[in-house]
């Protein structure tokens, strides 16, 4: 059996070159005052259906901002903060109240309303667009609005010559040890009250300003608060091959399940309220901390696209933003990154089992809600161990990891990263979610709305400060304009009544290797 060392050292340094990724961020769109903005997407940004980097999560006061792909982590970041340049320069050219408008620095929400206020994301009138807005509308029904609020970031990573089992394979350990991510860079400890208004929370009070907490929580977006479901909880998917993993998928997605069949696909008014009856929709209302991933043909449906060519590159889904930053994330937490999953690949990956599968799902909660607790035990292999410990275990694995990319680059930015995160495991009043509680306990008289508030303008003041050109100016203008054009031809060259479209969408034949793709 290879070490760790070994398998490095066998990967060579030209397919440890050809790492890449790219991120995806979400923000809602927030008043002055900390209350989501509910105007509409702004025109000046395009065609939230074909935009290629802006266009909208959950609602249309949820902006999501995605960078192509890059070779380096620099050069992705890079992008990223050019998209929310210009994304803070058209909300600002609006006038008005909505040119003060700002991107929300925290993951959980701001002030929400009533969660029948909260806005759906529109996407036009062509059946792919209309798709999009009713799926939500299940999302809805399903979970209620205000759970679709939280926002996060999404890391999109890939290496060389790694085929489906090696995804997989990292695709495990990933899960195994996922509670080190979210202690180390979960930044939502606290949320507002409006979020859990009617709700069951178990969360403490922070003061008397209308903020909810926990003491030692590190990611309630990751927690029993955060994206879970009943439903979803009795989906028990085993990651030990694409071709088990495909089943699972499979059977959600054409299983029926009492509660959505109760809701009905139309109202009596003949409005639509969901996609489908199935236990999910389509494949995205599948929530998890990591997917594999395959890039899709128009029409596609992505369970088979990834059967019919494999996984392509996993998508790293737990990432909270981290308020401290302009936006949402920085140079050595992506380098951490690539350093955990590469340790993921070329680690030792058992096959998972039920038992463990239980255990995982036990471990994050326990980290989301007290990971930062002294002491704080999770499990593993059916025995007890010390989250600290466990980590630390993790940590001095990756030193070679480090050292094998920073030969590369001609610097010492990953071991440097490396340094950072365990003197963070180490000093748990340094990590994110103490940061959080601290900073709005002390400097925002335990205001979370206060805290996330100052936050966001901050960044918007950083962001609007930066150089900006008139060349780009010009280039995002020109995608703006094109996105909006494609999202007309898309409109007109519809010729399928929409249930139509709907019923051959969602139809079991689409999720097949070899079925005939129809092109929206």
């Amino acid at each position: 059996m290879k070490t760790l060392q070994q398998r490095l050292e066998s990967l060579g340094a030209q397919r440890l070159g050809g790492m890449r990724r790219g991120l995806e961020k979400e923000s809602l769109r927030s008043q002055p005052d900390g209350r989501l903005a509910l105007t509409p997407h702004p025109a000046a940004l395009g065609s939230a259906l074909t935009h290629p980097h802006i266009t909208t999560d959950y609602s249309e006061s949820q902006l999501e901002l995605i960078t192509g792909v890059h070779a380096s982590v620099d050069s992705c970041l890079a992008e990223l903060a050019e998209i929310h340049q210009f994304t803070l320069r058209s909300l600002r050219d609006q006038g008005g109240a909505a040119g003060e408008e700002m991107l929300w620095a925290s993951s959980m929400p701001c002030g929400l309303p009533t969660d029948e206020t909260i806005p759906l994301g529109v996407y036009g009138n062509s059946n792919v667009g209309r798709a999009k807005s009713v799926y939500r509308m299940g999302l809805g029904h399903r979970y209620g609005r205000r759970m679709q609020t939280i926002s996060g970031i999404h890391y999109n990573w890939s290496l060389p010559g790694v085929d489906n089992a090696g995804y997989f394979a990292l695709i495990r350990n990933f899960r195994r040890h996922a509670f080190l991510l979210l202690t180390l860079f979960g930044a939502s400890p606290a949320l507002c009250s409006t979020f859990v208004a009617g709700r069951e929370h178990g969360l403490l009070p922070l003061g008397d300003s209308g903020t909810l907490h926990m003491p030692f929580g590190t990611s309630l977006r990751m927690g029993r608060l955060g994206y879970q479901s009943d439903a979803q909880a009795s989906l028990a998917v085993s990651y030990n091959s694409l071709e088990g993993y495909a089943a699972s998928l499979h059977d959600a997605l054409t299983r029926p399940w009492p509660a959505y069949e109760a809701v009905g696909i139309r109202n009596p008014g003949g409005d639509y309220n969901q996609l489908a009856t199935t236990l999910l929709q389509i494949e995205n209302e599948f929530y998890g901390t990591i997917r594999p991933k395959r890039v899709i043909h128009q029409g596609e449906r992505p369970l088979h696209a990834l059967r019919e060519r494999g996984v392509e590159y996993i998508e790293v889904r737990l990432m909270d933003l981290n308020p401290f930053e302009a936006i949402g994330i920085d140079a050595a937490t992506l380098r951490f990154l690539d350093l955990f999953l590469l340790h993921c690949l070329l680690s030792d990956s058992p096959p998972d089992t039920p038992e463990e599968i239980r255990e995982l799902a036990q471990n994050q909660h326990l980290t989301a809600a007290r990971g930062r607790e002294p002491g704080l035990r999770l499990l593993r292999g059916g025995e007890s161990v010390s989250l600290v410990e466990w980590g630390l275990e993790i940590l001095d694995q990756l030193p070679p990891v480090a050292a094998a990319l920073d030969a590369l680059d001609g610097g010492a930015a990953h071991r440097e990263a490396l340094a950072r995160a365990r003197a963070s495991l180490l000093a748990p009043d340094t990590l994110p979610s103490a940061r959080v509680l601290a900073a709005t306990r002390d400097e925002h008289h335990a205001s979370f709305i206060d805290f996330a508030r100052t936050r966001s303008q901050a960044s918007r003041q950083a962001l609007l400060g930066l150089p900006w050109s008139d060349e780009q100016q010009k280039r995002y203008e020109t995608m703006a304009a094109q996105s909006l054009a494609d999202q007309k031809a898309i409109e007109a060259g519809d010729t399928l009544p929409f249930e139509i479209y709907r019923q051959e969408y969602v139809s079991p034949a689409r999720l097949s290797p070899r079925a005939l793709a129809h092109s929206a």
